[in-house]
């Protein structure tokens, strides 16, 4: 490269890297806001635990991140190089549209396999750590879930809530079980209690002391006719059965999408070695070619950023934004076309995956040649 391609490559890379930085950075504290924000005010986790598992999401953003990065990158430099004549400047020292792509699509292809590296390895890797981590963190501390003046809500069945709570003792108690159609059945009221975790039946086991109850007829909680309203109980014993609430006792299990690309291939030949059905085989399938399609769009996005960043031609950054954004939409927008395929597997949804990528592509280039001629 040159001295102006080196030039285009430094300014390309640098807008693109740090857009791509602000898209992860987003999507890092939505996600983090999202999980993990309860379970820290909850002394769930610590603070280094909190920082560690915001790490753990960059594999896990940057795949979102990078090919909207590449995109909103190129259109903002290029649309500024177009705007301040720099374009009409190497077009009329005969430089083409293909010289200053050059540099671009370098990035391009060093994105592609980037994005491939995460796809397949890094961010698999990182968001099995990320679960097991938070799993292992909740399990470690079960008593933390019930915090002072809280609603907890997250016990299946139940609504607990405790007024004061030091240590496992518990003061002003309230128990609500419901039914599966979470209406109350059974409502206790207790000045003291006691709270403890049996990890081998999984359960929360909660004794109240100097109790009130308020039962209802389980088969019609809503009708208030029958109702034993204030019944002193004394002490009361309530086990509250915890299922997969901290993840099965096996630890936390892989999806799919959280299998290396080694990981798929021998769960491919395993399912072809037991004859497994069509629809079992066509998931390996499209979780390699979601994979891999997904990658492709860094290129795809770039060879449309080319041509529309030039064209745009204006000094606001918002309008080149609003294009990077109306682009990102639409693929994702394909991109759920596409999975609604999913319960159809002789339809082939793992080839219709390509659909995004080589159609973005596809305009891209004709998209080049045509603003190339100009």
């Amino acid at each position: 490269m040159n001295l102006l391609q080196r030039h285009i490559f430094a300014s390309v890379f640098f807008t693109c890297a740090v857009t791509a930085g602000i898209f992860a950075f987003v999507l890092i504290v939505g996600n983090a806001l999202k999980d993990l924000l309860g379970y820290l005010l909850a002394g769930q986790i610590s603070l280094e635990v909190f920082v560690k598992l915001a790490a753990l999401l960059v594999p896990y953003v940057g795949v979102h991140a990078l090919p909207v990065g590449m995109l909103t990158g190129v259109l903002l430099v290029l649309g500024r190089m177009s705007a301040q004549h720099e374009i009409t400047a190497m077009r009329a020292a005969g430089l083409g549209l293909g010289y200053v792509a050059k540099p671009i699509l370098a990035i391009a292809a060093a994105g592609v396999v980037i994005s491939l590296g995460l796809n397949f390895y890094f961010m698999p890797q990182a968001r099995t750590l990320y679960r097991t981590t938070v799993h292992d963190s909740v399990r470690k501390n079960p008593l933390s879930m019930i915090v002072e003046k809280t609603f907890i809500r997250e016990f299946p069945g139940f609504v607990v809530y405790a007024g004061e709570k030091k240590g496992g003792e518990l003061s002003d108690v309230w128990l609500w079980r419901l039914d599966k159609q979470k209406r109350v059945t059974e409502f206790l009221r207790a000045k003291t209690g006691r709270i403890a975790y049996d990890e081998e039946m999984n359960v929360m086991n909660v004794a109240l002391l100097d109790t009130f109850a308020d039962r209802r007829n389980p088969k019609n909680p809503e009708n208030f006719a029958n109702t034993d309203t204030q019944v002193y109980m004394g002490e009361v014993a309530v086990d509250i059965p915890l299922g997969n609430l901290f993840g099965s006792a096996r630890g936390v299990s892989r999806k799919l999408g959280l299998l290396t690309f080694d990981q798929l291939l021998v769960r491919q030949r395993e399912l072809k070695a037991a004859d497994a059905s069509l629809a079992e085989r066509m998931k390996v399938s499209v979780a390699l070619h979601e994979k891999a399609a997904g990658s492709l769009m860094v290129l795809a996005f770039t060879l449309l950023a080319i041509p529309l960043g030039i064209k745009v031609s204006r000094k606001e950054t918002s309008a080149n934004l609003g294009v990077a954004l109306l682009l990102a939409l639409s693929y994702y927008f394909l991109n759920v076309m596409v999975s609604w395929l999913d319960r159809s597997p002789a339809l082939r949804p793992d080839l219709w995956l390509w659909l995004p990528p080589m159609l973005f592509i596809g305009v891209g280039v004709w998209m080049f040649r045509r603003v190339g001629r100009v």
